[in-house]
């Protein structure tokens, strides 16, 4: 699928890369893989203990309440992602380059239902190839789309830093940011950095925060560093 252009509503461009049906496919047999093991794992442990499995309700629930829930936690809890998406380095963004809220992971999951556990997914596979960003029809319905984060081949010129191969982004809503914010952001950490200036870099992390519209968990040195470098994994090419 070809790379396709948003603008949000603070006016930036955002370049999003769609993953392919058939990263979106191994991601599925993964965490599908994850669930067998899952049960495989329990039903043993169940027969250790002497425990009939399906049994009681209470057994039904420990085998069968993980597949039910699996991808709805794990993409609310992992930003975006599963174990098989992680593998994969494919996740879940809403189209304006936000992070997306719960209702939206909410309705992908419900529309999971109809589009790949009745049809085997054969309704999420078509609808993907015609839309062309990376949508089934929960994606649709959420505002959302699963993008690639596989690394480019080439540096943004805008902070170019070598990052390590394994690099893992934490915060996609960089997007919102252009590369002149960047820049003013980049100037002003290794500034107040070089400097000593606490303040100042609280008062950047602050306002960073705000124009990504996240809260960030890490001190704000940290924080600052990190928005960097995401910036400089998803710019590059």
């Amino acid at each position: 699928m070809n790379i396709y252009q948003i603008e949000t509503a603070q006016n930036v461009q955002i370049l999003q890369t769609p993953a392919s049906v058939l990263s979106r496919m191994l991601a599925y047999l993964i965490d599908y893989a994850v669930l067998i093991m899952y049960s495989i794992v329990t039903v043993a442990i169940l027969a250790a203990m002497d425990i009939t499995p399906f049994e009681s309700w209470a057994t039904r629930l420990l085998i069968g309440l993980p597949f039910l829930l699996y991808f709805l936690l794990f993409e609310v809890f992992m930003n975006g992602q599963t174990i098989g998406k992680r593998l994969m380095n494919i996740r879940v963004v809403s189209i304006d380059g936000t992070k997306p809220k719960f209702s939206s992971y909410l309705i992908r999951w419900l529309l999971r239902v109809i589009e790949i556990s009745m049809t085997s997914g054969s309704i999420a596979i078509v609808t993907i190839l015609i839309n062309g960003k990376g949508q089934r029809l929960g994606d649709l319905a959420a505002k959302t789309s699963v993008i690639t984060e596989k690394r480019k081949s080439n540096f943004s010129k805008t902070i170019a830093t070598d990052l390590p191969e394994d690099y893992t982004p934490k915060y996609p809503q960089v997007s919102l940011l252009s590369d002149d914010d960047i820049r003013r952001i980049n100037e002003i950490y290794k500034s107040a950095k070089i400097e000593g200036k606490q303040d100042l870099i609280i008062i950047l992390a602050q306002k960073v925060e705000k124009q990504m519209n996240i809260k960030a968990n890490e001190k704000p040195l940290f924080f600052l560093k990190q928005v960097l470098q995401d910036y400089n994994f998803y710019t590059q090419g």
